[in-house]
């Protein structure tokens, strides 16, 4: 039984069989047609036999091992790569199908290899998972045919496996070197001069144009002959809280992912940074209800929590309580600290809704709310109109997003800092954010 299920005919002998069917049917006009037939079908069959004993000739053996990250990254290229081993003594040419996880609803993955006698290839390929969660990986299955290529073996050489997908590791690896004042440039992040002081003295150093005159140490200055000023630390230990606002609102999509999943990776990414520079990280999630609560802190699990905590996020149907935001940040931030809100605000009304909210919470910490640029009206509204249906359409998508922009100015009016920016710059966008804020000693 096991025989006939790993047995399949391919196109090659269906093709064949229909000229020996059509010689048949001439039979019936010319008999010696139907002789050369006859021969014709008894000699397929013997080939095909031939065959069949050829593939599952237990001396031809081929093994595969798929080898995997332990954990995928959200929104990432993650890589996987298939050893295959041909453990014959002959050449053989395989077609290799790797059963993909169904939330990739990708169904045609295949690839034609070539093996010499006792090779071992590589073949790699990437994935971009958009869905946290479990992905199933099925068998690695090799079909075998010989060079008549009637029928095929299929042989399953993998194995099942489990891989979860959790927020983007690779991005958060990738902003870690934000962390290094010397290379704050790397990928566009911005190194901001100092404003202000802190209060814990570290060195003294020679001037650099740009450094603050107030900190000249002119005694230093004295004995070197030339300018000196005073460096001061960073201030640490400062309070940072990812707020995410899990409501409906945050189910849009671009690019395949939510902007649920956007602040996820963005969340990680900040709270790492902020570990990096000896401050505490926190994070509080809610919809309709409170959902999420981590105090900041700086301990050496904090990060690995905060990972598992956004790992399991569950997008909601129901609308965002921010009341209810309020009075639980009232009870936990009990320190000044920086309050990073991603949420989507779209329509006046909205924010009419929550900005004495906003504005309570603003006279208490340090707040940054996000607002998300709806890239897809964008791009209609600079595309080009072709009727004066177009025309009307594309000029409303730009005043939608024109009053997007009017609502970030609104805030700013109210003391609340705002950043308005595409989902796929987030991160890099709010990373430079906190710089700022850190370098100008609002934190």
């Amino acid at each position: 039984m096991r025989f006939i299920k790993n047995l399949y005919l391919e196109n090659f002998f269906f093709v064949a069989l229909a000229i020996v069917i059509g010689v048949l049917l001439m039979g019936f006009v010319w008999h010696p047609f139907l002789i050369v037939g006859q021969v014709l079908l008894a000699l397929l069959f013997l080939v095909c036999l031939g065959d069949i004993f050829w593939l599952f000739n237990k001396n031809i053996h081929i093994s595969a091992k798929r080898k995997t990250a332990n954990l995928f990254s959200l929104g990432d290229e993650n890589r996987i790569d298939l050893l295959l081993k041909n453990h014959a003594l002959i050449s053989l040419q395989i077609e290799v199908i790797d059963e993909l996880p169904f939330q990739l609803q990708k169904r045609d993955f295949r690839q034609v290899v070539f093996l010499a006698p006792r090779e071992v290839k590589k073949i790699s390929y990437t994935i971009r998972p958009v869905l946290r969660g479990e992905y199933h990986f099925g068998n690695t299955v090799i079909y075998l045919r010989s060079k008549l290529k009637l029928v095929s073996r299929r042989i399953n050489a993998g194995q099942l496996q489990m891989v979860p997908v959790y927020p983007s590791i690779i991005q958060m690896k990738r902003f870690e070197f934000a962390a290094n004042p010397r290379l704050s440039q790397f990928l566009g992040v911005k190194k901001m001069r100092r404003l202000g002081h802190s209060y814990e003295f570290e060195q003294i150093k020679n001037y650099v144009q740009g450094d603050d005159y107030r900190s000249l140490n002119w005694k230093a200055t004295s004995r070197h002959n030339q300018l000196m000023v005073n460096q001061f630390q960073d201030e640490r230990s400062q309070p940072i809280y990812c707020v995410i606002d899990k409501s409906r609102q945050m189910r849009l999509p671009f690019k395949d992912m939510s902007l649920l999943d956007y602040a996820i990776n963005t969340s990680l990414i900040i709270s790492n940074v902020a570990l990096q520079k000896k401050d505490r990280a926190g994070l509080i999630t809610f919809s309709d209800k409170i959902e999420t609560v981590l105090k900041a802190e700086n301990k050496t699990l904090q990060l690995k929590r905060i990972l598992e905590s956004l790992y399991n996020q569950k997008e909601s149907l129901q609308e965002a309580n921010f009341e209810l935001l309020y009075k639980a940040m009232k009870s936990v931030v009990r320190t000044r600290s920086m309050i990073i809100l991603f949420t989507n605000i779209e329509s006046r009304h909205t924010l009419d809704r929550i900005k004495p909210i906003l504005k309570r919470v603003a006279s208490y910490h340090l707040l940054m709310v996000v607002f998300f640029e709806n890239t897809e009206l964008a791009e209609f509204g600079e595309s080009n109109a072709e009727d004066i249906t177009d025309a009307y359409l594309q000029s409303a998508a730009l005043r939608m997003n024109d009053d997007k922009k009017f609502l970030t100015q609104e805030l700013k009016q109210h003391g609340v800092h705002t950043l308005f920016t595409r989902p796929e710059n987030l991160s890099i966008d709010t990373l430079n954010k906190y710089l700022e804020f850190k370098a100008r000693g609002l934190i």
